[in-house]
C-alpha cells in the first residue's frame, strides 16, 4: 500500500509518516519499481500502535523504546504517565477555577478582568502583607469562593483576621462554603471555618453554628458556643459551661453566659447548670473556682442561693470567692 493510501486509511498525514520513518518508528517494508514507499500489513499495524501510544501521552522517543526494546517493562512508564497526567489535570483545574472566578465577577472590560486576576494572584502570594492587602481590598471584587478558600488555608493570624472581615461583608454564599470546612479532616481548617462563621451575621451562619455545637471537635464547639452566646442562643449554655470548666476562653464564656441570663428564668437555668457542674466529683479545684466566679455574672435568686451555699464549701478558696461575690451584690 502506497503512502497516500496509508495516510487516507490511518488518518496519519503523509508528512507525519515520513517523520516517523526519519525517527525509525515506522519503516515501509519495500519500495515500488518507481521508488515509492510501500507499506505492508505489519507496517500499518505498527502505525496504529504508534498512534495508540501517542494517545496515551507517550513521546515519540518513549514509543520507540516501548516498541523496539525487548527488555522494556511498561509499568514504570505507565506510573510516570499517571503522575504527569495528574499534574497536568491539577494545573488545568486551577486554571479553570481561576477563569470561573473571573467570570463570576461579570467584568465589564479588560481592566476589570486584570484587576480580579491581580487580586486572585495576591491572595495566593507568599507575602503575608500582599495577602492581607488583597483581603482588605477584595470585598466587592473577588468571588466569595476565592475568599473562603483563602480563609480556610491561611495560617498567618493577621491575614486570617482580614479574610474573616472580608467574608463577613461579602454577602451570601460564604456560609454554605464554610460549612464544608467544618467537616474537614484537618483540625486547623475546621477552626478557621468556625471562626469565619462566627463573624458572619444572618440566619444561615447562625444555623450552621448551632449545628456545630454537636461537633466532636472541642475547638469547633467552643467557638460556635461563644458566637451563639452573643446572639442570645440558649442552646449554647452547656458548651459555654464546658469552656468555663476547661479553662478555655473561660472569661469570654462567662461573659456570654451573663448575656444569656437576660431574664429570671434564663438566669435560674444558667445558675442551675453551673451549680450542677460544681457538684460533680470530676470537677477539679481550679475548675470549681472558675465556676464560682462565673456565677458572679448571673443575676437572680438562683445564683444568690448558690453562692450562699458555697460559703460552707470544703474548698476554702471557693468559699472565700463566694463570700466576696455576695458582698459585691450587697454593695450593689
Amino acid at each position: 500500500m502506497l503512502i497516500g493510501e496509508v495516510a487516507r486509511r490511518s488518518g496519519v498525514s503523509a508528512r507525519m509518516l515520513r517523520h516517523y520513518e526519519s525517527l525509525g518508528l515506522v519503516r515501509p517494508s519495500g519500495r515500488t519499481g518507481s521508488g515509492y514507499r510501500e507499506y505492508s500489513g505489519e507496517d500499518i499495524q505498527r502505525i496504529f500502535h504508534v498512534e495508540s501510544l501517542r494517545a496515551m501521552g507517550l513521546s515519540l522517543r518513549e514509543i520507540g523504546r516501548a516498541l523496539d526494546d525487548p527488555g522494556f517493562t511498561p509499568s514504570a512508564l505507565v506510573d510516570d504517565l499517571i503522575r504527569r497526567t495528574r499534574e497536568r489535570i491539577a494545573v488545568e483545574t486551577e486554571l479553570l477555577t481561576r477563569l470561573r472566578r473571573v467570570h463570576a465577577t461579570d467584568p465589564a472590560g479588560w481592566e476589570d478582568v486584570l484587576q480580579v486576576v491581580t487580586l486572585l494572584g495576591a491572595l495566593g502570594s507568599k507575602s503575608a502583607d500582599a495577602r492581607q492587602r488583597a483581603a482588605l481590598a477584595s470585598v466587592d471584587e473577588v468571588p466569595v469562593e476565592a475568599l473562603v478558600e483563602a480563609a480556610l488555608g491561611e495560617g498567618d493570624p493577621n491575614v486570617a483576621g482580614a479574610l474573616r472581615w472580608a467574608l463577613a461583608r461579602s454577602g451570601g454564599g460564604g456560609a454554605a462554603l464554610l460549612a464544608e470546612g467544618l467537616g474537614s479532616p484537618v483540625a486547623a481548617v475546621r477552626e478557621r471555618a468556625v471562626r469565619s462563621l462566627a463573624e458572619m451575621s444572618g440566619g444561615e451562619a447562625t444555623a450552621l453554628l448551632r449545628n456545630a455545637l454537636a461537633s466532636p471537635d472541642d475547638t469547633v464547639r467552643g467557638y460556635a458556643a461563644l458566637a451563639l452566646g452573643t446572639r442570645g442562643e440558649a442552646d449554647a449554655v452547656p458548651v459555654l459551661v464546658d469552656l468555663v470548666v476547661a479553662g478555655t476562653n473561660d472569661t469570654d464564656a462567662a461573659d456570654a453566659l451573663s448575656l444569656l441570663a437576660g431574664d429570671d428564668a434564663a438566669a435560674d437555668r444558667i445558675a442551675a447548670e453551673l451549680v450542677d457542674r460544681l457538684a460533680r466529683d470530676t470537677t477539679g479545684a481550679s475548675a470549681r473556682g472558675r465556676l464560682t466566679q462565673a456565677l458572679a455574672g448571673v443575676p437572680g435568686a438562683g445564683s444568690s442561693r448558690a453562692l450562699q451555699e458555697l460559703l460552707h464549701d470544703e474548698d476554702r478558696a471557693v468559699a472565700l470567692t463566694a463570700a466576696y461575690l455576695l458582698q459585691l451584690r450587697d454593695v450593689g
